[in-house]
Parts: C-alpha cells; sequence; structure tokens
C-alpha cells in the first residue's frame, strides 16, 4: 500500500480533512453500489443463460461464488474496516515505545 493510500486512511480532525474523507468515503459507497448492481445483473443473466439451454451442471455457481467473493470484500471494505485515528496511532506509538 504506498504512503498516501495510508494517509487517505488516517481520519484527520481539520474541518477540510473530515469532509475530504466523508467524500471518499460517499465515493466507496457509491462504488460498491455500482459492482453490486453489476454482479446481480451479469449473475442473473448467466443463469438465466443457463436455464434456457438446458439447464444441467450448474456452471454459473462458479462465477456467482467466485465473484461473491469479491463482493464481500468489497462490502467489508467499505462498511465494516474503519480508518486509522489519532487514539489508534497514539496507542500503536504507545506500544512501540514501551516494549
Amino acid at each position: 500500500m504506498a504512503e498516501t493510500d495510508v494517509l487517505n486512511e488516517i481520519v484527520g480532525e481539520t474541518p477540510d480533512v473530515v469532509r475530504d474523507q466523508a467524500v471518499r468515503r460517499l465515493r466507496k459507497k457509491r462504488d460498491f453500489h455500482a459492482h453490486l448492481f453489476i454482479y446481480t445483473v451479469v449473475n442473473a443473466a448467466t443463469w438465466v443463460v443457463w436455464a434456457l439451454t438446458g439447464s444441467g451442471y450448474p456452471w454459473p455457481i462458479w462465477l456467482t461464488l467466485g465473484w461473491g467473493i469479491g463482493v464481500l470484500a468489497n462490502a467489508w471494505d467499505v462498511y465494516i474496516r474503519h480508518p486509522i485515528t489519532e487514539a489508534d496511532i497514539r496507542r500503536e506509538v504507545d506500544r512501540m515505545t514501551h516494549a
């Protein structure tokens, strides 16, 4: 991860920094929703093709599961993973200096 990427994940305290972080977070949410929409449409179309061509072995499951892992990782990044806060940094510095 590039140093600028790491710095973008640190929660700032000034209004301008907080605003920039809010914009980045909103973009991540918007991008995730686009990813989820495309995943749903493509997978639905794939399953329809499978059903219309005589079914048989459910090969679309591999696309659904494989891509689904990516969607879950994207969701985790957007909704669960939290940015690094100043408190996190202070705690880590304290841990490193007292070890």
